[in-house]
């Protein structure tokens, strides 16, 4: 009769193999960090054109003035509730 060899080598594989074989060693510095640079460039997040550290940070601050929540009108707002209720409905109810 002939027994399984496979969990056996596998055990064997694994208590001899390296634990932490795909990582560099301590010692290794990242990228980031041996080449560190100061950003002082970057997109406009409205239109992708280049603009410096400092119009970056007024249209952050622009759209964070204007970070207000648009007016609908009651109407519209009454059947957005409508069909969500119904959509809820929906999901409970199969018919």
């Amino acid at each position: 009769m002939l027994r399984p060899t496979f969990p056996l080598t596998a055990v064997v594989l694994f208590l001899t193999a390296p634990l932490a074989i795909a990582l560099p060693p301590p010692e290794d510095l990242p990228e980031e960090v041996l080449r560190p640079e100061i950003i002082t460039e970057g997109r406009s997040p409205i239109d992708g054109e280049p603009v410096t550290a400092q119009e970056y940070a007024e249209i952050q601050q622009e759209q964070a003035e204007r970070n207000l929540p648009p007016t609908v009108n009651a109407d519209i707002q009454q059947t957005i509730f409508l069909l969500r209720l119904r959509k809820l409905l929906q999901t409970i109810s199969p018919f």
